[in-house]
């Protein structure tokens, strides 16, 4: 029987695991709000649909997998909002369901270390919102008997998401904040998290995706102006940079986050383990296009 993955919020990370799927011979559907992001969804090879605005009852009835990508609101997941009740009658025939959370779930810990067991206390509002859809998801899973897997990604990285032509125009700032470190991982990396998490399903399971090495943002932005062989970008003071509130919210929180149960229990020796390899592949794919 064909497997087939029903993505909800088909972005950036879906469009990742999307290119190791298809290959195998899955059918993957996957809803966007934009028809012309769907045409170009469907040039890839993905059956696209738009939604909200489409019937989404015999997606869901031949689903095998599902995947949830799509971003919560104040209210909670827009998906269950709309559907909980038709995912819940076509439990049965669900062999795996991913939820990408965010490891902003975990809040400041002042650059502490943070791991799956460590409490959710959210700083952010973006925070909140996916601690309030985890646990949407986590009921309904209980109820219906979902086989649910909580994924919380770092910062994510990939083609088209590094630091490079901002430090080619001259635009990057390393913004300076003591103590401040950021976990990342690179798209490609969460792609093979998820397929190995597909390949050994542990319903219930909470996984942190993200790379082997925290790091202060500024030092990532140096790496990347001296792959690059131009100057490192101008230093500013987090207290006195002029920064947008989304920009200034990213520096709310500072944690290390471990990444031990995705190594051991999934199987997954990450492609990219720190921002080196991972911004030396990005500037080698470039480079040949």
């Amino acid at each position: 029987m064909t497997q087939t993955m029903l993505i909800f919020g088909h972005g950036f990370s879906a469009q990742a695991l999307t290119r190791l799927l298809l290959p195998q011979g899955w059918r993957v559907i996957g809803t966007t709000r934009s028809p012309e992001k769907a045409a170009a969804l469907g040039a890839e090879g993905v059956e696209a649909m738009v939604w909200p605005g489409s019937d989404m009852g015999a997606a869901l009835a031949d689903a095998t997998h599902l995947l949830l990508s799509a971003a919560p609101d104040d209210a909670g997941d827009p998906v269950l909002a709309a559907l909980a009740d038709e995912i819940a009658a076509n439990a049965a025939h669900l062999d795996w369901v991913g939820y990408l959370s965010t490891t902003g779930v975990y809040g400041d810990h002042q650059g502490g270390w943070v791991d799956e067991r460590t409490p959710l206390t959210p700083a952010t509002r973006r925070g909140r919102q996916r601690v309030l859809a985890e646990g949407q998801w986590q009921a309904l899973a209980e109820a219906a008997g979902l086989p649910l897997h909580i994924f919380r990604l770092a910062g994510i990285y990939g083609p088209g998401r590094g630091p490079f032509a901002k430090v080619r125009r001259g635009t990057a700032r390393r913004i300076v904040k003591p103590n401040q470190v950021f976990s990342r991982i690179h798209v490609e990396d969460i792609a093979q998290v998820l397929a190995a998490s597909i390949a050994r399903p542990n319903p219930g399971a909470v996984y942190n995706v993200c790379d082997n090495e925290a790091a202060p943002p500024e030092d990532v932005l140096s790496h990347a102006a001296g792959l690059l062989g131009l100057p490192l970008p101008p230093e500013e003071d987090y207290a006195t940079a002029e920064m947008t509130p989304m920009a200034r919210s990213f520096y709310a929180e500072s944690k290390r986050v471990r990444n031990d149960r995705i190594r051991e229990e999934l199987g997954v020796t990450l492609r990219y383990p720190t921002y080196r390899e991972g911004l030396a592949a990005l500037l080698a794919l470039e480079q040949k296009e």
